[in-house]
């Protein structure tokens, strides 16, 4: 099982910018140092809690920063975006990257940014992702002059064309036939993870998502293996999930329903934001509980894996054995507002030093 990161990033809307971005970076930084082989930053354009509106460009300030991570979208939102400019963009990340670019796509997930794009329609937005992303694999497979006419995008370069110059033509990825390409999933018993692995993509599964959630996405990844023919090892489905790990259980379990935590306070970000959005089956360990049943501790212990790194350790095992042989283990990014900070860098530097190598069997980093 290899270890990864996984940033929404969130923080209170009141912090100041600057500083967050500062504290993201360092984050993503010391996750390189550790050795976590990967990173993944979302896109929220309409939402100072989630304050990464361009996740490439924040990762673009990161290249020359980091050896080894790879870095990751999670992911473009391609309906808010015109899929010749995310195919450009993508491209040059990946030369700039040196081939350090994991390309995570989906439909996006914030409702005021489905507002703001005119994609609130579940429907079409879900049309225009899959039509985006077959526009882009085109374009970087393909040579001008281009014309492209879908339900939702109409367009093409010829009457400018100047081959001899380059101009009228799109760049190509450094990484062939393109960089990997992974979506998510939160929904129980997803589709889009089924689909994901018919098309050759890699599945992730979002942290917010309980138990039966995750176990539900391996049934639909063994589906999708079933159906082209391939073993199901699990070895490119990433899991992400909320951990605190400290010295002593009782030390973690204090940081872990501290209402000043991290994780608290992402918790209750997130309930308000899911019930605002009527979605919050997505978090229910078992759907027809009712919204006021349930409290901020109660997702925290469902959803959250906390102790000491032998007690993590335990439950991980657990975890994956019941859930599935997920491949890629993806630590969530919390809040580093005061003690915060310390406590997240040391639940890496434990996950990574002391639990990590006991699924791997290899020797702890020094």
């Amino acid at each position: 099982m290899k270890i990864g990161l996984f940033g929404m990033p969130l923080h209170p809307p009141t912090r100041n910018r600057g500083e967050v971005y500062v504290e993201d970076a360092e984050r993503v930084i010391l996750a390189d140092k550790l050795g976590f082989e990967e990173v993944f930053i979302g896109e929220h354009v309409s939402c100072t809690t989630e304050p990464i509106p361009a996740p490439m460009m924040f990762l673009a300030s990161l290249i020359s920063r980091t050896e080894r991570i790879k870095l990751g979208t999670g992911v473009l939102a391609l309906p808010n975006h015109h899929p010749a400019l995310v195919a450009a963009e993508a491209a040059m990340f990946d030369h700039l990257s040196n081939g350090r670019f994991l390309m995570g796509i989906g439909p996006g997930g914030l409702a005021s940014d489905m507002e703001l794009f005119g994609v609130l329609d579940g429907q079409i937005r879900n049309e225009k992702m899959m039509e985006s992303i077959d526009i882009i694999l085109d374009l970087w497979k393909s040579e001008p002059p281009y014309q492209v006419k879908t339900k939702h995008y109409e367009f093409g370069i010829e009457a400018t064309l100047i081959p001899e110059l380059g101009v009228g033509s799109i760049g190509k990825p450094l990484q062939q036939p393109h960089p990997p390409i992974l979506s998510t999933a939160m929904s129980p018993f997803s589709g889009s993870v089924k689909s994901a692995v018919e098309r050759g993509w890699a599945p992730m599964t979002a942290n917010f998502c309980p138990q039966f959630v995750v176990q539900s996405h391996w049934q639909k990844y063994v589906e999708g293996c079933d159906s082209i023919g391939v073993e199901a090892t699990g070895d490119e489905w990433r899991v992400s999930r909320n951990m605190v790990i400290a010295s002593t259980d009782a030390e973690a379990k204090d940081r872990v329903f501290d209402p000043d935590g991290g994780n608290y306070y992402y918790f209750s970000y997130l309930w308000e934001v899911l019930k605002a959005a009527n979605y919050t089956a997505v978090m229910k360990q078992d759907p027809s509980t009712p919204d006021e049943d349930l409290t901020v501790e109660d997702l925290i212990e469902s959803m959250v894996i906390y102790g000491s790194p032998d007690t993590v350790t335990e439950k991980l095992q657990a975890f994956r054995e019941s859930t599935g042989p997920f491949g890629t283990l993806l630590l969530s990014m919390m809040d580093g507002s005061g003690v915060n900070e310390a406590r997240e860098r040391e639940t890496m530097t434990l996950l990574a030093n002391e639990v990590a190598p006991r699924f791997q069997g290899q020797p702890a980093l020094a």
